[in-house]
């Protein structure tokens, strides 16, 4: 008669499980909670504790680290003295283990750092060879399966199930290792970023393309956490492509980073527009107005709810994602008639507090990048003073500016974005290609730059198309010659 150990924190399917095992001739060994369960069922199973002659111990810490349990998951039945070290010691084999873990990401503590059952899944899916190790119940019924086919569980099968097991015990130890890096041993007063970083990637979504189409994409998750894309529904459209989610996640991000009513629209991870308004409806058009020419084919993000009278002004526009935190009644029909925009609901993005980019390799980090702004810390170095409204468009350049790539320079005029120059090699011509952007706008608006200025020139060019205000962060050897043509202008 085969034998069973049976030990599962998720008893989803246990019962049924151990009832089909027992149809089928195996003999249960179980403990705790999960022998209770199958023998309130009815089901005959044998309690550990008569196998290893030791009761749970230290407070459950201690239940099944015991040869007599190792033993029969790590013999090699084919090895003769394996077989008789088995004789020796009163052994028996157990042929398959349905073991899963404490859910350790649910609530981070010590306790719930699971000791017996990882040892348990590594040594059943070490000796894969003899032992059938299942780690899911979503496993179970294609276990039942084989073995009524087969007589028991097919070596092929059994390896599928000990590839499974290695890829979950690696998970929870990362998922372990990065609580004690980030929780236990954190500390806060260190200005070096954690010597170690632990990831364990499990794919979510099957994307429908990568980044061009003749690539391939998937967007993945951190083992044992939800992420904020776990959260969203999507409630029309194609499915995403991977420019799809880069886009409408910096979309998102940008949009929320204003209390006020605010649209943002993003080509390439890059804003082409944005604006803040009493309504979603003016911070939309104000938006799209912006650049209607790159704003095509774009990602839409507001930070309030899709009204129908926004909807109705998106639909005449190509687009490639809305992303909302609500719908008003009517506003998804009229956005649905448009099959190729992807409409999806989501709040408040959440941010990490690092960021990671891949190279060759390994990885780069850095701390994640979050805009704070505090005007009483900003000096004024000129004679002129910005006033309330400049100063009010000073704070949107510069949030925006921090999410356009560099060299970026953003021209902001009466809440809405004007003119964007991004991801060029010389400030200067971001500098020229945002308030060609702008045109007449320009006028009294008002500039953010993301660095200084090298050199006097690109001030000049924004003085000439009308800029009334610049805000940038100083420190270029010739700040002195910007703030004396700021003065003589």
């Amino acid at each position: 008669m085969p034998r069973a150990l049976l030990s599962v924190f998720d008893k989803t399917g246990v019962v049924d499980f151990a009832r089909a095992l027992h149809d089928l001739g195996w003999e249960l060994l179980s403990s705790g909670g999960t022998a209770k369960v199958i023998a309130d069922a009815g089901i005959p199973v044998i309690d550990v504790a008569t196998v290893t002659g030791y009761p749970a111990i230290l407070g459950h810490r201690v239940v099944t680290l015991h040869p007599s349990i190792h033993g029969a998951l790590l013999a090699d039945t084919d090895n003769a003295e394996h077989v008789a070290d088995m004789y020796t010691h009163n052994i028996e084999p157990i042929a398959l283990a349905a073991i899963n873990l404490y859910p350790f990401s649910s609530n981070p503590s010590i306790e719930l750092i699971d000791v017996g059952g990882p040892a348990m899944v590594r040594a059943a899916a070490k000796n894969y060879a003899h032992v059938a190790v299942v780690t899911e119940p979503t496993q179970y019924d294609s276990i039942i399966d084989a073995i009524r086919d087969n007589g028991s569980v097919p070596p092929a099968l059994r390896q599928q199930l000990a590839a499974q097991a290695f890829a979950t015990t690696a998970a929870y130890d990362a998922q372990v290792a990065q609580w004690f890096a980030t929780e236990v041993i954190h500390d806060t007063t260190s200005s070096e970023l954690p010597q170690r970083i632990t990831l364990n990637l499990v794919r979510e979504q099957t994307l429908r393309y990568g980044e061009n189409p003749h690539q391939r994409g998937a967007r993945y998750t951190v083992d044992g956490e939800q992420s904020w894309w776990s959260t969203i529904r999507q409630l029309g459209g194609k499915e995403m492509s991977y420019l799809n989610v880069l886009d409408s996640e910096a979309a998102c991000r940008l949009a929320w980073s204003f209390d006020e009513p605010c649209a943002v629209v993003i080509k390439h991870a890059n804003p082409c527009g944005l604006a803040i308004a009493t309504t979603i409806e003016d911070a939309y058009r104000n938006a799209h107005a912006c650049d209607p020419l790159s704003a095509f084919g774009g990602v839409v993000a507001i930070n309030r709810e899709a009204t129908v009278e926004m909807a109705r002004d998106l639909s005449e526009v190509f687009t490639e994602v809305l992303i909302a935190p609500s719908y008003e009644v009517g506003a998804v029909e009229i956005l649905a008639a448009k099959k190729n925009l992807r409409i999806l609901q989501a709040n408040m993005p959440t941010l990490s507090t690092q960021h990671l980019r891949q190279i060759s390799g390994g990885f780069l980090v850095q701390d994640t990048d979050q805009v704070h702004v505090d005007t009483s810390a900003w000096q004024v170095v000129t004679t002129a003073q910005p006033n309330a409204d400049q100063l009010r468009d000073c704070v949107t350049a510069w949030i925006t500016c921090a999410a356009v790539a560099s060299n970026a320079i953003v021209l902001v005029n009466d809440g809405s974005a004007v003119g964007i120059g991004g991801g060029q090699q010389n400030r200067i011509d971001a500098a020229r290609l945002a308030c060609e952007r702008a045109g007449n706008r320009a006028h009294d608006s008002v500039a953010a730059s993301d660095a200084f200025f090298p050199f006097s020139d690109g001030p000049q060019l924004l003085i000439n198309a009308g800029v009334a205000v610049v805000v940038q962060p100083g420190g270029s050897q010739r700040d002195d010659e910007s703030i004396a043509l700021a003065n003589n202008s």
